[in-house]
């Protein structure tokens, strides 16, 4: 038996796990918040390093082997020559990249051009815009800049003494917009196409190999983003799809190869196993949740839950298209939501309420059967968000996602993640694991819910929902290659 720790360095905390290395049990939690604004779009990166000092205090890391480390995506330290910041890190909420985004699609050839090269179309988040908004914004800035890192990169460069060699993992490097799940390669020349400039990047590593080890023999292993590292935590397999419920929503599936998407709905990651998770997203989930709560009145998504419950199956004729700030599956960017089966018997508060969750969740199967359409298996969905233990959500998903779904536990998945690369590393490093298998943690535990009886009603649900789709936004939504 070892000790290892898994840390998440998130847009507003940190969290450390420590597990038993043979089958994950925690043993020792700890938690520190970022010394930072909410909404900040920029920061010192060394808010991060105080905010792990404050998580491990109390000698949280006593007998650790081993240090896996998550944090958040899309995030951008750039390096002078001699490793000084060149500027505070961009944070992937920061959104004044758009208007770069759309010259880089432009300056390659369109979105298909960059779907083939990087398996991504170029958003505001990703690092390769924040070059280009880097340089035309601040050129001076830009010109100064010798080496680019994600925040997981710096973090586990930090951790090791800032030695010579910088390393991410493939994980992370998928979202950069610059490195190819597909080829395993970057493509330096949109890094100069963004920049103006070559600059280094960090050496790519396997999922078990270490990026080094402290002075003091303590272990670090690769790294990975947020999202790889929660579905490393929750277990998932081929077969397995993680819907999350945010206002906004996405659908992502454990597969085993990249899934290049002229179309750009596609995000092609890699994942933190030597597999790929192609990520589909929604931009309406739970907003359109909390739109029809306001104006039905209810005090909240409970109370909506519990009104769109009286209704039955199809709400009486009313679909809602929740596409409410527009929509990117399918992409309709500048369309509205649509209220429709409007007839004086289904004009009831419980009707809407259910059309409201029928719409979300059918909007949600439209993001997976991107994915089913291009030949990945979805036998059993992981449900992430507060929402998810609405019992309306809990009710109608298994029916019409026609799968399994199962409702985790709360727990720091991505922390648990990092925990379990970090014992991955080390037993392969020690010859107790092969770099081929990671170790067999227990499944993250949670409610599970079956399709059943109602696999049927939740189809009809979808026609009805498809059919209306169609014949409002015809030819909009194609699910093939």
């Amino acid at each position: 038996m070892g000790i290892v720790a898994g840390l998440d360095s998130s847009s507003g905390f940190t969290r450390i796990v420590v597990c038993d290395t043979d089958t994950g049990a925690v043993l020792r939690q700890g938690y520190a918040p970022h010394p930072v604004e909410p909404k900040a779009t920029e920061i010192d990166p060394q808010a991060w390093l105080l905010s792990l000092g404050e998580a491990a205090t109390g000698g949280l890391l006593e007998g650790v082997q081993a240090i896996g480390v998550s944090a958040q995506q899309h995030g951008l330290i750039t390096l002078d020559a001699q490793n000084a910041l060149v500027r505070p890190a961009l944070l992937g909420n920061d959104r004044r990249a758009q208007v770069a985004a759309a010259d880089l699609i432009d300056a390659l050839g369109g979105r298909q051009a960059w779907a083939e090269a990087v398996g991504s179309v170029p958003q505001s988040g990703q690092p390769v815009a924040k070059l280009r908004w880097l340089a035309r914004a601040e050129p001076e800035a830009a010109r100064r800049v010798a080496a680019v890192m994600q925040p997981h990169d710096w973090l586990v460069w930090q951790l090791l003494g800032r030695p010579a060699r910088k390393t991410t993992d493939r994980g992370g490097a998928s979202g950069t917009g610059y490195w190819s799940a597909d080829t395993g390669a970057y493509r330096t020349d949109l890094v100069q196409l963004a920049l103006g400039q070559p600059c280094a990047l960090p050496d790519v590593l396997g999922p078990a190999e270490a990026a080094g080890t402290t002075p003091e023999g303590l272990l670090i292993s690769a790294g990975t983003g947020e999202t790889m590292a929660a579905a490393f935590g929750l277990g998932v397999g081929v077969g397995d799809a993680v819907v999350s419920l945010g206002a906004s929503g996405s659908v992502m599936a454990v597969h085993h190869e990249a899934l290049p998407d002229p179309s750009g709905m596609i995000t092609s990651f890699a994942d933190a196993t030597g597999m790929h998770l192609p990520v589909v997203h929604t931009l309406n989930a739970v907003r359109a949740l909390r739109g029809s709560a306001e104006m039905l009145g209810v005090a909240d998504l409970q109370e909506l839950s519990a009104l769109a419950m009286k209704s039955t199956p199809g709400a009486s004729g009313l679909v809602l298209l929740p596409y409410l700030e527009g929509e990117r599956t399918p992409q309709l960017p500048h369309t509205a939501g649509t209220l429709t089966g409007l007839r004086r018997e289904s004009m009831k508060p419980e009707h809407l309420a259910r059309a409201s969750f029928e719409g979300m969740l059918c909007s949600l199967t439209d993001a997976m059967d991107v994915l089913r359409g291009r030949g990945v298996e979805v036998r059993r969905v992981f449900l992430l968000g507060a929402a998810a233990d609405l019992p309306a959500v809990q009710a109608l998903a298994p029916a019409i996602f026609g799968a399994q779904v199962v409702v985790p536990q709360s727990a720091d998945y991505a922390a648990l993640g990092a925990a379990r690369q970090a014992a991955w590393a080390l037993g392969a490093a020690q010859g107790t694991l092969s770099p081929q298998a990671p170790p067999a943690w227990q499944e993250a535990a949670g409610q599970v819910f079956e399709p059943g009886e109602e696999l049927a009603i939740g189809q009809a649900v979808r026609q009805q929902y498809g059919a209306t789709r169609d014949e409002i936004h015809p030819g909009a939504f194609t699910t093939g290659p």
